[in-house]
C-alpha cells in the first residue's frame, strides 16, 4: 500500500465558527441546493452524523461519478476541525483504498477564516495516485467552497 498526502488551503471572509457549521458540518444540506449537477443527494446510512457515521452522496448529472461512501472520522468543535475517509464508490477509481481528508478552519486577523486542508490517499497494492485526479478533486472542492461562501454571504444569518 501507498500513502500520498496533499495539502491544501482555502481563504475566505467568513468567520471561522460559521465556515466551520456550514462548509464542514451541514454541507450535505447546503451543497445539493447550492450545486445539484455536482452532488444530487446525501443520506446517511448508519449512525448519527457523529463520528462512524456512514454516509452515501449520490453525484448530480455533471459528475463522472456515481457515488462514494464516507465516514465520519471526528468532528472537534472546540478547535474547529472535522475529518471524514471516502471508502467506498468509483471516485476512488478501483486503486485507492481510502481518502482521509482533515479539515481545519483557523480565524485571520481580518475575522475570516483559512481552511488548511490535508487529504490522504492510501493506494491498493503499489498503485499510483494520478497528479491529475488529484489536481481535479481539489478544483472541485475548491469550486464547491466557493458556491457555499457565496451562499454564506447572501444568507448572513445562516449558522450564526
Amino acid at each position: 500500500m501507498g500513502v500520498f498526502t496533499y495539502e491544501h488551503e482555502i481563504t475566505s471572509t467568513i468567520s471561522p465558527t460559521r465556515l466551520f457549521k456550514g462548509f464542514l458540518l451541514d454541507a450535505d444540506n447546503i451543497v445539493p441546493k447550492v450545486a445539484p449537477q455536482a452532488i444530487k443527494h446525501v443520506e446517511i446510512l448508519e449512525g448519527d452524523g457523529g463520528p462512524g457515521t456512514i454516509k452515501k452522496v449520490t453525484f448530480g448529472e455533471g459528475s463522472k461519478f456515481n457515488y462514494v461512501k464516507h465516514r465520519v472520522d471526528v468532528i472537534d468543535h472546540d478547535n474547529l476541525s472535522y475529518g471524514h475517509s471516502l471508502i467506498e464508490g468509483d471516485v476512488l477509481l478501483g486503486k485507492i483504498e481510502k481518502i482521509s481528508h482533515v479539515s481545519k478552519v483557523v480565524p485571520t486577523p481580518d475575522g475570516g477564516s483559512i481552511i488548511k486542508a490535508t487529504s490522504t490517499h492510501y493506494t491498493i497494492g503499489d498503485a499510483v495516485v494520478d497528479e491529475e485526479h488529484v489536481k481535479e478533486g481539489k478544483e472541485k472542492a475548491h469550486g464547491m467552497f466557493k458556491l457555499v461562501e457565496g451562499y454564506l454571504h447572501a444568507n448572513p444569518d445562516a449558522y450564526n
